[in-house]
């Protein structure tokens, strides 16, 4: 096992479930914790064993703790145990433990870390599913890198992952790009449309459409009826915009597995679409009836009515309120797609789903685990993940308007700028549900204070090391084989067995993120051991026997490389799960 932390939990669980004060007790271990203390001084694992099973056995805390403790000092590698405040216990390891440790990293190389937490649970992640109206805002990006930097940690983590993108194909929204598009196309035949009517897409990336659209069929589309040249240009405009959103999704590095029509979930085969059998399946259920909604909290909108109508009882699953599947006009309402699309997410197998939101998708997260639960009969695992808004400011100043798109900055404008490694890094840089500020200038400078400059940096320094070692060293054997019979126990330094301590972490760093869904934590992670590996090389700048190139002693030397090689592989290994380039050099 790759993560020290969970083993030694184990060990720890062991110890008291064969203690004494455990005879005839069937203890309930599952909230025995090992963890990295607070403060590195007090220890290398601390456990909070003794505090959580004092009532199960009835006994003080600190009594307890001694008990575990005088078993924990006899543990291969311990060499102490001290119990710290109320009951906490801080363990120490020998230098043989780490240098060991350090050898199973390089000896897992990419896999370290990773495969641990899953056996191959089928895990849906839905993100971005912007509307295919227009290309795609700054808005979008940031769920778009977490839902994909999301997907990546849990494949790595041993899930078998499927990226999915729900493209609203269906409803109002589409029918004012069609004749959006459908004004383009005249302008492109010579009319002068004026300024695009209020309530349609001003943005000039309409523009090539109609052009297009002028290309294939000259002005025939002008002699249709609305009924005939409505769903041709609807059908061309939705693969238009959908080729656009790819493009810019490809530029951030992001790709989905399964693109999911809205409006599959409408077409009805023998009167039945897919909508209708799930109201059907609720229905026998007893899930579905008549009746009417109180009004809408604050202000009542003017199209609202108090009417019957057929609704969904969401409150018998934990939502707030019941709700409607049906609008007066006959036409399903969007949740009842979400229904239905849910439904058929849980038929191809899917038993855990996630679904990363904006943060104006608030008032979603109830229904959603409502229908889940009600869908699955409580066999699925629902999870939604909501994204604050990026504020964009350049040199501090807010950032302007484009022209193109008519109203929002677009994500390829921002990733043209900066570069996708900058983007998908600082989007990861603040928890999803924080509001974050993203800095032109601040993301682009090499500096300390630019995360992922700083990490990025850190993977190239090693490379440089490695050849600084063949200019300065010319006979010295850095390869593969060489680095992995390296004698690891000449790493005494406190800085050295600092990083490996650190790198220790990763698998659980993995594990902890992939299990709260939560890759931002693998942004953190990667910037503090690459400060710890920055350090460590200033340090030898100051202090010559510390540099990691010592010309005359060729065993350290190697000792440090191999050192330095496990390091770049852990940040390589975790910019390639969050979707950054780890460069070899940088000028």
């Amino acid at each position: 096992m790759n993560n020290l932390f969970s083993a030694f939990e184990q060990r720890i669980r062991k110890i008291a479930q064969d203690a004494d004060f455990a005879r005839d007790i069937e203890l309930d271990l599952s909230r025995v914790t090992v963890e990295t203390p607070r403060d590195p001084s007090h220890g290398h694992f601390a456990t909070n064993a003794a505090m959580v099973l004092s009532k199960q056995v009835g006994k003080n805390p600190r009594e307890l703790a001694q008990a575990l403790v005088e078993a924990i000092v006899e543990e291969p590698s311990v060499i102490s145990a001290d119990i710290a405040g109320p009951g906490f216990i801080n363990i120490r390891f020998d230098d043989a433990y780490w240098s060991n440790h350090l050898e199973v990293i390089l000896k897992a190389g990419k896999s370290y870390g990773g495969g641990e937490t899953s056996k191959g649970e089928k895990v849906n992640v839905e993100y971005v599913s912007a509307n295919p109206t227009g290309p795609m805002h700054v808005g979008h990006c940031r769920g778009a890198v977490v839902g994909d930097a999301l997907a990546n940690l849990l494949a790595f983590a041993g899930y078998d992952v499927t990226r999915e993108y729900y493209t609203n194909d269906a409803g109002g929204q589409i029918e004012v790009l069609a004749r959006s598009v459908f004004l383009r196309y005249r302008e492109a035949l010579g009319e002068d449309i004026g300024p695009m009517p209020e309530g349609l897409y001003p943005g000039d990336y309409l523009v090539p459409l109609g052009q297009k659209l002028a290309e294939v069929h000259g002005d025939a589309l002008t002699k249709m009826d609305e009924d005939e040249w409505l769903p041709l240009v609807k059908d061309a405009a939705i693969d238009a915009m959908m080729d656009l959103i790819r493009a810019d999704l490809a530029a951030l590095g992001v790709e989905h597995q399964v693109f999911f029509s809205e409006r599959s979930l409408h077409e009805t085969v023998g009167n039945k679409s897919k909508i209708s059998e799930t109201i059907a399946t609720l229905e026998d259920m007893d899930l579905v009836y008549k009746g009417t909604l109180p009004p809408p909290k604050g202000a009542v909108p003017d199209d609202w009515e108090d009417r019957e109508q057929l609704l969904f009882r969401s409150t018998s699953v934990g939502d707030d309120v019941d709700r409607a599947l049906m609008k007066s006009n006959g036409e399903y309402t969007y949740f009842a797609a979400d229904i239905a699309y849910f439904r058929d997410k849980f038929e191809r197998g899917f038993r855990e789903m996630i679904f990363i939101l904006g943060a104006d998708h608030g008032g979603y997260v109830k229904r959603m685990e409502a229908l889940g639960r009600a869908i699955s009969g409580g066999k699925a695992k629902v999870t939604i993940r909501l994204c604050q808004l990026v504020k964009l400011y350049r040199n501090g100043e807010p950032f302007k308007m484009s022209k193109r798109s008519g109203d929002f900055v677009t994500l390829r404008e921002v990733v043209d700028e900066v570069g996708r490694d900058a983007v998908r890094f600082m989007m990861l840089y603040r928890k999803n549900d924080a509001p974050l500020d993203f800095d032109f200038a601040k993301v682009t400078e090499q500096s300390k204070d630019n995360p992922v400059f700083y990490v990025q940096y850190a993977h190239a320094r090693v490379r440089s090391v490695f050849r600084q070692a063949k200019s300065d060293m010319p006979d010295l054997d850095s390869s593969d084989a060489a680095i992995a019979n390296a004698d690891l126990s000449q790493l005494t330094d406190e800085g050295e067995a600092t990083l490996i301590r650190k790198m220790a972490e990763y698998p659980r760093i993995i594990d902890a993120a992939a299990r709260a869904h939560e890759p931002h934590r693998l942004a953190f992670y990667l910037y503090e051991l690459a400060s710890l590996l920055h350090a460590q090389w200033n340090r030898g700048r100051d202090v010559p026997a510390l540099r990691f190139i010592n010309q005359e002693n060729a065993s350290l030397t190697l000792a440090r490389l191999a050192l330095v090689k496990a390091v770049a592989g852990v940040l390589a290994s975790g910019l390639e799960v969050i979707g950054v380039d780890a460069p070899e050099e940088m000028r």
